[in-house]
């Protein structure tokens, strides 16, 4: 899909951070747009934001993890904008701690979210954009963490491995029926957003107790943070990956010979060297 102006985009996690760049990526480039996320306060103003920029705006407050929340943000932008030609699938949560020490709740959340979210997206979205016979794009935030299996995450990367095995799956089912959409696994690193404070809008029954395994995370994931990438060079990837249907999305360069290496010790029979998110190494 390499034209953007007059269509349609969806933008999940968009209160803020790389759903937020996007957002105004798109609305740069003369999209209307559906936007959603969990709180109110951030999508509006990120609604004030893209409307400046003169496009059709519809703001919906969504939990992704509900099934019936993202079918009614689906009802309302097909309804209301007329059809969907891109879809993201951004929203998303962080969780450190070892998979044996974490509580059951803390892999729920995660997987309600990071995984949930994009089949949610899937199953509300994809078939009505078959359906419509356009050309057609679906981006879904993995994270590098989808790709490389580091320790002291667990509950965030068992997340985002499943994410992006569903992006994967996605895109070949899509390939084998010969449709018009295509897909892309994004795998952000590094990026300056709001995702170390995720926490703060997880639901009450799901909240547990923090261990020293997720305090010393948390401090791991705020200072990866801090020393990210800005959110807009996310979503100038993004536009370039679906203008050139790449289904692989690196904001870093630098995890390329860190995949390679991966697949020789993954070939060979052996276990992968511990990562280093940056691969600066």
């Amino acid at each position: 899909m390499r034209e953007f102006e007059g269509r349609t985009v969806v933008v999940t996690g968009a209160g803020g951070g790389i759903g937020r760049a996007l957002a105004l990526r798109f609305a740069r480039e003369g999209m209307d747009l559906a936007l959603a996320d969990v709180d109110e306060d951030s999508l509006e103003a990120t609604g004030r934001k893209t409307r400046e920029h003169g496009t059709r705006v519809l703001t919906q407050v969504t939990d992704v993890g509900d099934e019936a929340s993202v079918n009614e943000l689906a009802d309302r932008a097909f309804a209301e904008l007329g059809g969907v030609h891109l879809l993201c699938n951004n929203a998303g949560v962080y969780m450190g701690g070892r998979l044996w020490t974490r509580p059951p709740a803390d892999f729920e959340w995660t997987l309600r979210v990071n995984l949930w979210g994009i089949l949610h997206g899937v199953r509300a979205f994809v078939p009505r954009m078959i359906g419509q016979d356009t050309e057609g794009h679906i981006v879904n935030t993995c994270s590098v963490a989808g790709l490389f299996a580091g320790p002291g995450a667990a509950p965030y990367t068992v997340s985002k491995w499943a994410a992006f095995a569903a992006s994967l799956t996605l895109a070949q089912e899509l390939a084998l029926e010969g449709t018009r959409l295509r897909v892309s696994a994004l795998c952000p690193g590094g990026v300056v957003t709001g995702i170390h404070l995720s926490e703060r809008r997880r639901p009450a029954s799901l909240r547990t107790e923090p261990g020293e395994d997720s305090a010393f995370m948390a401090e791991m994931i705020a200072a990866t943070v801090a020393g990210g990438i800005p959110p807009d060079e996310v979503a100038a990837r993004v536009v370039e990956a679906v203008r050139e249907k790449r289904f692989l999305v690196l904001t870093h360069p630098a995890y390329e010979p860190g995949l390679a290496e991966q697949a020789a010790a993954l070939s060979e029979g052996r276990l992968p060297r511990m990562p280093d998110f940056e691969w600066t190494g």
